[in-house]
């Protein structure tokens, strides 16, 4: 697992660590790195890169190493963005939408509940269409938007992989995360590598980590 480590990310170690629980290897890559292989998922974390100067995401984008990134993702591998990463993922052009400032402009740093909306990706396989699960969120701008012709386009495609059930921050159509085209792409606000470990609040993000691992088991197997 690669995990990619911008100027102001700070998120990193929970991921590793979040790995490390379940037994995974996974190792940080500096931003400007230009080769991801070797590697069989790569996440980018949260954090607040460049320091959200310009607008969150914007300058990550440019950083070499998503052009890394942009050729993994083709090449069919899984990434996931969590929070300043999903950020991250619509500004380089690999997810539709963008996100906003929170409705009500606050910060917000809590567990919340978000409802799974489809099995029918590698980042959700473990778990039950309709599943509740309970995983933290800490943003600012966290407020997903897009069109309302995107919209049906997302709900169409089955591609709104996480919706919140009490909105805490004014996404459209409560939208906590979404899956690209191919669905080997996924951004998602809430931080699943928070809750792994029921020491430190609760397990039900391992849902979100132990279906990318059996996807990619399944893969290696050569099961489709």
């Amino acid at each position: 697992m690669a995990i990619v480590v911008f100027p102001g990310s700070n998120c990193e170690q929970d991921v590793l660590q979040a790995f490390a629980c379940l037994g995974v290897r996974a190792e940080y890559v500096w931003h400007h790195a230009t080769d991801l292989g070797g590697f069989d998922v790569v996440v980018l974390p949260g954090g607040f890169s460049y320091g959200d100067y310009l607008r969150t995401g914007a300058i990550a984008a440019f950083s070499p190493v998503m052009e890394a990134v942009r050729r993994f993702a083709a090449a069919g591998g899984l990434v996931i963005g969590i929070c300043n990463g999903f950020q991250i993922l619509c500004e380089a052009g690999l997810l539709p939408g963008a996100l906003r400032w929170n409705a009500g402009l606050k910060f917000i740093c809590r567990p919340v509940t978000v409802r799974v909306e489809t099995t029918d990706s590698p980042f959700t396989s473990a778990a039950v269409a309709g599943q509740a699960l309970e995983i933290p969120i800490n943003h600012f701008q966290g407020n997903y938007h897009c069109s309302p012709a995107l919209l049906d386009q997302l709900d169409a495609e089955d591609r709104i992989a996480f919706r919140y059930a009490d909105n805490p921050n004014g996404s459209v159509s409560d939208i906590a995360g979404v899956l690209s085209a191919g669905r080997n792409v996924l951004g998602m606000m809430p931080h699943p590598e928070r809750a792994v470990d029921p020491a430190v609040g609760g397990t039900d993000g391992r849902v979100v980590l132990d279906s990318m691992l059996t996807s990619l088991w399944s893969l290696r197997a050569g099961v489709r």
